[in-house]
């Protein structure tokens, strides 16, 4: 049976990524507005911390589930299900009166956005085939590197157009009529899911859900909370969070033996070529990607008085670079594969060690400017990691499993971002803490950054080594059978 293209595939696929960029953005835009929403509400540092790692642990937590449920009652369902939570949540975290408030409604938005996002991935693999497929990975890709990057400028945007005291509030509303409009059109455009009835024993791993989210929150909790201690509070959640994730994959086998459906198919990482090596350059590299943005600002605002807007600014040749490369090399996986992956890495570690030594030698008030240049190279590395890196490692995943494979690479990419950007932070203030200056606690931050990217460089380059190696054997058997059948014809 030959699959008949859906006509407005691409139309649906700019709705789908117009709503997952909002949920991703969500991530990284709030930091600029930090001081904002302390100074608005009156907040502590505890519970302002908490509308940046109660988003991202909610996020984290809910993304192989949200894709689970998707690959089970439709996508369409789930992704108008969870777009319209995230609007209405998006609305509350603006409309909040107070911090208790603020941080409930981050906590929702979170579980909303980590339920949408995995349907992207999900919609990709049902509408698209072949040189497509990889195209539209492309661009989800870029779409999740870019979100990431623009976030403190956007923020510093909508904080400087609508004031400082309460500026943060529509940093939240922008959201709403967006999401409206891309509610509208995923009406029309989104493919109807099939009509299933919900089995919700056999189709849901309830036993599943249960041990993955303390798996992850025995990793996340901690780690969000390490400016006030948490690391030394909340240490033995590591050993548990170890515990549950081997009784997670043991259940999942179990699971899958029975015959019935798991809730994360373990054959993802042992059957599916690229998939496990793949999420963990992401996640890795995310360590170092994401937690740079948060040190930025602490750098521009706390040491240097800039501006929300001014810090946002400063960092715009990264998402410039990133924008541009992530297009061209969305286009250039086919031919090029793990190599844009490996070449990538190499330029983003460059150019955050650049940034690192110019901290050094350049006088502060001239940072902004000299940063440009190598922030805006170690950009054009970063798109062409993120982008092919999560079509390479999708490419051969089955349709069956689609979303739950996005949701559980975007969770190796939050727990990431929630570790880089907390020991990269604790990493900056520490040194200031001690007296240092602010430059030297940029560059100690960027080196750390920088190492992290290397480690998901050395990765990189492994699995490129077996990738061809691949190559070097499917060849040799084609070889082989192109022989010997004929020899059966000469015979």
């Amino acid at each position: 049976m030959t699959h008949e293209p859906d006509p407005r595939r691409w139309k649906a696929l700019a709705v789908s990524l117009t709503a997952g960029f909002m949920g991703l953005l969500d991530v990284s835009i709030v930091n600029v507005a930090l001081p904002s929403m302390q100074a608005g509400l009156h907040a502590s540092s505890g519970g302002i911390r908490w509308v940046v790692s109660g988003y991202a642990l909610a996020f984290g937590l809910v993304l192989v589930t949200g894709g689970r449920l998707g690959d089970a009652f439709g996508r369409r369902n789930m992704f108008l299900g969870a777009l319209a939570a995230f609007v209405v949540t998006s609305a509350l975290a603006g409309a909040a009166p107070n911090e208790t408030t603020l941080v409930i409604a981050r906590l929702a938005q979170g579980v909303a956005a980590g339920m949408l996002t995995p349907q992207n991935t999900g919609l990709i693999q049902d509408l698209f085939r072949g040189a497509e497929r990889g195209r539209a990975f492309g661009m989800f890709g870029a779409v999740v590197g870019i979100s990431t990057a623009v976030g403190p400028i956007l923020g510093g945007a909508i904080i400087a157009a609508f004031g400082a005291q309460d500026g943060w509030r529509w940093v939240f509303y922008v959201n709403v009529p967006i999401g409206v409009l891309a509610f509208a059109l995923a009406l029309r455009l989104l493919p109807r899911s099939e009509k299933k009835r919900l089995r919700l024993r056999s189709e849901i791993d309830f036993a599943g859900i249960v041990l993955l989210a303390i798996a992850v929150l025995g990793v996340l909790l901690p780690v969000v909370e390490s400016d006030n201690h948490g690391l030394a509070r909340l240490w033995w959640l590591f050993p548990v969070a170890l515990v549950f994730g081997a009784a997670f994959a043991w259940w999942e086998h179990r699971v899958s033996r029975r015959g019935r459906t798991p809730l994360l198919d373990t054959r993802l990482f042992t059957g599916t070529p690229g998939y496990a090596a793949g999420a963990a350059v992401g996640a890795l590299y995310f360590c170092g990607f994401a937690g740079i943005w948060l040190v930025f600002a602490m750098f521009f605002q706390q040491g240097l008085g800039y501006s929300p807007l001014q810090s946002g600014l400063s960092v715009t040749p990264f998402a410039l670079g990133s924008a541009v490369s992530a297009a061209v090399a969305g286009r250039l996986v086919p031919r090029l594969g793990r190599l844009l992956t490996v070449t990538g890495l190499a330029v983003v570690a460059l150019g955050l060690l650049v940034v690192a030594l110019l901290a050094e030698l350049v006088p502060p008030a001239a940072s902004g400017w000299a940063f440009a240049l190598p922030l805006l190279f170690a950009g054009v590395g970063g798109g062409m990691v993120i982008s092919p890196n999560t079509t390479l490692t999708l490419e051969c995943v089955p349709v069956r499993m689609a979303g739950v494979a996005g949701g559980a690479l975007q969770t190796g990419q939050r727990i990431g971002t929630a570790i880089g950007t907390a020991v990269l932070a604790s990493v900056f203030g520490a040194v200031v803490g001690a007296g240092l200056a602010y430059p030297i606690a940029l560059t100690v931050a960027l080196c750390c950054a920088a190492a992290m990217t290397c480690g998901a460089l050395a990765l990189a380059i492994a699995e490129l080594r077996a990738r061809r190696q691949r190559a070097s054997v499917e060849e040799r058997e084609k070889r082989e059978a192109e022989t010997s059948a004929a020899d059966i014809q000469r015979g």
